[in-house]
């Protein structure tokens, strides 16, 4: 733009005669004629007249127009006169108003107000342009309408600070602001409102200081990084940023989940979020690894993108729970890394070190020298209780269903177990657990929100809730006990050098396949019941295939991260990958290499010390 170029202004729909100024070049618009002039609109309020001896050139009603003002007359009349500039910036005149703050709006309906905040989403409907505004009191809708289906001031994004005039409405029970104007703020004024918004927004996501709901000097000791956590998930609601939150596919991880959804999307639901926002802005997701796939980072990558093109959206924040602590979640996070996603964990398999470089935060009890004994659905469940008070009496049996499902052996599980007694007998947790592992398998990568919710009894209807459970747990123990009578004869057994013994079954060719219980589950069932055959011994089972090895220990010290690293890097062209817990976990291999493979496990496992228990 040359140095010489003149401004003109546009006077803002809030504007008024006292924001006009004598001598000074306005935008208007042509609205109709008379014998001695043309009538010009300067904004929806303000109007003057150009007389026909000031007319430069032909024009139409709607035309836009340059005109200066000559004159205030006493009683308001505006006199102007055309003018003809060939190179002109516009400046838009931003009336310096009371700003009414997000939260205020409920109480404003039918006013006309003006809002400041930053742009949080802009959804295009086949209607108006909706624009979600976050300022430090709250979350809003505003829409502007052009015409069917037309992007609305399409200069203004995601993350602009903008000042918008309008007047505050009620559609389908949410409050809304219908757009009149809608102007950015300009660089130093919008770097103040985002500094007020972010301090305010820190000081509302920090989580009210709950009491745990037992006593646990491992989880006490996570305080700390469980509050940390709560923060950020809390802080995500309030800028309406989606929330992705991925768990390993077992009751244990499904429970840690389902506490955290419930808190998310009832805190959405009192933030002010329309009527389906807690659809388009949280999303949980089953893993079928106990750890983060490249599956799983391509599903949510593809959805995130789409997501930001087609409706507006932040990039989600990403929480791993019974996942998420292992190298073998490296990969994908890495892919997370290079879109910008903040990652969370909240997991108890055995951590290593290098992960932390990828996340925001991370919960696992092994930083405070705990172990696996404290569960995922144990964490979830305090973390959830921190996002939002209100949903702990709902939640609170979820860890000792988590406990007795993932077969937790800490002084907590009792705990849980008291805690809920009055409600759930240890037996009815039992059920439950069953119950998610069953029809999570049927329900592969979906996350059955509704059914879930009514197999852990968050519905409505508790009579229900027990007749589904039961229906579910009697078909699961069928097909169990159907797996089991064809997988046990061909157990064959070995005793180690430690005096450990070794359980051996191919599940590939032993059991049935492609049907509940899986090769995990089967191998764990075979496990059990070798376990009360051999009552205060120490004995590990390993149901394997061809490329692949599933393990259960009972007082046997091993460490199955530290063994996969070993065999990776012991057996060439063994292409050895897995983990897990201590004692339970799984290892990959290829097909060709699977007896080197497990002779250098089952060698690894019998030099591994003893820890042999009394029996129960």
């Amino acid at each position: 733009m040359h140095p010489a170029t003149v401004t003109v202004y546009r006077l803002s729909p809030a504007c008024d005669l006292s924001d006009v100024e004598e001598g000074t070049i306005y935008v208007g618009r042509v609205q109709g004629f008379a014998t001695f002039g043309t009538f010009v609109q300067l904004n929806d309020r303000l109007k003057g007249l150009v007389h026909k001896s000031n007319v430069r050139t032909d024009h139409q009603g709607g035309d836009d127009l340059l005109v200066r003002v000559k004159q205030i007359r006493p009683n308001g009349n505006i006199d102007l006169e055309e003018v003809i500039l060939p190179e002109y910036e516009v400046k838009d005149v931003v009336k310096k108003t009371t700003v009414t703050r997000l939260c205020d709006l409920g109480s404003r309906i039918g006013r006309t107000v003006t809002v400041v905040g930053e742009i949080a989403q802009v959804k295009q409907t086949s209607g108006p342009t909706i624009f979600t505004l976050v300022d430090d009191t709250g979350t809003e809708n505003a829409a502007a309408f052009v015409e069917a289906g037309v992007r609305a001031y399409p200069e203004a994004n995601l993350g602009d600070i903008v000042q918008i005039y309008g007047q505050v409405m009620q559609r389908n029970s949410q409050v809304q602001v219908e757009v009149s104007s809608l102007s950015l703020l300009p660089g130093p004024e919008a770097d103040e409102v985002r500094a007020r918004i972010e301090a305010a927004l820190d000081a509302r996501a920090d989580p009210p200081d709950v009491p745990l709901l037992i006593e646990s000097e491992v989880m006490n000791l996570l305080r700390l990084q469980m509050r940390e956590v709560a923060k950020a998930i809390r802080k995500a609601v309030f800028v309406s940023q989606p929330i992705l939150l991925r768990h390993h596919a077992d009751a244990d991880g499904i429970c840690s989940a389902v506490a955290i959804e419930q808190a998310v999307v009832s805190l959405i639901r009192e933030s002010g979020g329309d009527f389906d926002a807690d659809y388009f802005l949280f999303k949980r997701a089953p893993s079928k690894a106990p750890f983060y796939e490249i599956e799983d980072v391509t599903r949510d990558l593809d959805f995130a993108t789409k997501d930001l093109v087609r409706y507006g959206q932040k990039m989600p924040l990403v929480v791993l729970t019974d996942n998420g602590s292992t190298e073998e979640d490296e990969p994908a996070m890495k892919q997370a890394r290079v879109f910008g996603l903040n990652l969370l964990v909240v997991d108890h398999h055995h951590p290593d070190a290098i992960i932390d470089r990828y996340l925001a935060a991370h919960v696992n009890p092994y930083h405070v020298g705990g172990d696996y004994g404290i569960t995922a659905g144990m964490l979830g469940t305090e973390i959830a209780r921190m996002i939002n008070p209100a949903i702990g009496d709902a939640i609170r049996h979820l860890p000792a269903v988590a406990a007795v499902g993932d077969r937790s052996e800490a002084p907590e599980r009792q705990r849980y177990l008291d805690l809920v007694a009055d409600r759930y007998t240890e037996d009815q947790c039992k059920d439950m657990a069953l119950a998610l592992d069953y029809e999570q398998f049927w329900l592969r990568f979906n996350d059955g929100r509704e059914i879930v919710k009514e197999i852990l009894d968050l519905g409505f209807d508790h009579e229900r809730h027990e007749q589904f459970v039961a229906l579910l747990v009697e078909g699961a123990n069928a097909m169990i006990e159907d797996q089991m009578a064809a997988t046990m004869p061909h157990v064959r057994e070995r005793v180690l050098e430690n005096g450990a013994r070794l359980f051996l079954l191919d599940v590939e060719i032993h059991a049935h396949k492609f049907t509940f219980p899986p090769p995990g589950k089967t191998s764990g069932e075979v496990h059990d019941r070798l376990c009360r055959a051999q009552p205060g011994q120490p004995v590990v089972t390993i149901g394997f295939g061809p490329d692949f090895a599933v393990l259960r220990s009972r007082g046997v010290l091993m460490n199955i991260p530290r063994m996969v690293r070993e065999l990776r890097s012991e057996i060439q062209g063994g292409g050895v990958s897995g983990g897990g817990h201590l004692v339970v976990g799984s290892i990959k291999f290829v097909e060709g290499m699977r007896e080197t493979v497990l002779e250098g496990l089952i060698t690894k496992i019998g030099s591994a010390e003893l820890a042999v228990r009394e029996p129960k």
